[in-house]
């Protein structure tokens, strides 16, 4: 039996990438997955790839829509009789360069899809019956090493990663015992995503990390499946950084 077995997740922003990655870690272990995108072909495409009907179902939409996220919620319940795990993976980054260059506009709805929308994942979870004392429902938001320092070049997206470092914290204090809450979270991830940020100079960026690599989804996967998981039962609040140590800096 794997570390999941017979849990049922959500996993947001799953069709590819960091979320994909995710729940195929989470279906090995003998979880079933409800993945959420906005393109109903890749999110099919990602169903198949984990197996099919049996393991995951995918539900097409916006992830900051109220709506969408309750059709979600009913899937889990329908389709696999209930929720223990939500993995709020959905970010959007459509700026890159001085921060004072970003419209406001812009940077309102970088900070809604990032980190409201994530607050309102979390919100009807607990509505709609994740974990209880005796069964704790489990909650990991994906933030970045963009939200713990400056990036120079992503700045609202960092502001927004550290809104939501800062949510995981306060809602880690005020759900327990019933719901845990951590966060993970990561450097650069070889994804389509992150893509602007190694392009064409991938060893010149790897050679700031003490790993000398940089991450791959299977990484981040490994934190999360952790931190849902029992072995993480006395953690909550938490943000656990995945960066390859590029965080630790040069010698002094």
């Amino acid at each position: 039996m794997g570390a999941h077995s017979g849990a049922v997740a959500i996993v947001t922003g799953a069709s590819r990438g960091i979320g994909l990655g995710i729940a195929q870690r989470l279906v090995q272990e003998g979880a079933r997955v409800v993945i959420t995108a906005r393109k109903p072909e890749p999110l099919a495409e990602a169903v198949a790839a984990l197996g099919g009907d049996a393991y995951a179902a995918g539900l097409a939409g916006n992830a900051a829509d109220p709506q969408h996220q309750d059709d979600a919620l009913a899937l889990a319940r329908s389709r696999f009789g209930g929720l223990d795990y939500l993995v709020n993976n959905t970010g959007i980054n459509p700026v890159y360069g001085p921060i004072l260059d970003v419209d406001p506009d812009v940077a309102r709805k970088i900070l809604d899809v990032n980190v409201v929308a994530a607050f309102s994942w979390v919100r009807k979870a607990v509505a709609a019956g994740l974990g209880s004392p005796e069964h704790p429902g489990s909650v990991v938001n994906i933030a970045s090493i963009a939200g713990l320092r400056a990036s120079g070049a992503i700045g609202w997206y960092g502001v927004s990663k550290a809104a939501l470092v800062h949510l995981t914290m306060e809602l880690g204090h005020q759900l327990g015992p019933a719901v845990r809450v951590n966060a993970v979270a990561p450097a650069v991830v070889k994804t389509q995503f992150a893509q602007a940020l190694y392009a064409g100079r991938e060893e010149a960026v790897a050679a700031a990390y003490p790993m000398k690599r940089l991450g791959v989804p299977e990484d981040v996967a490994g934190a999360v499946s952790f931190l849902l998981s029992r072995d993480a039962g006395w953690l909550t609040g938490q943000t656990v950084v995945v960066d390859g140590g590029v965080t630790l800096g040069g010698p002094l």
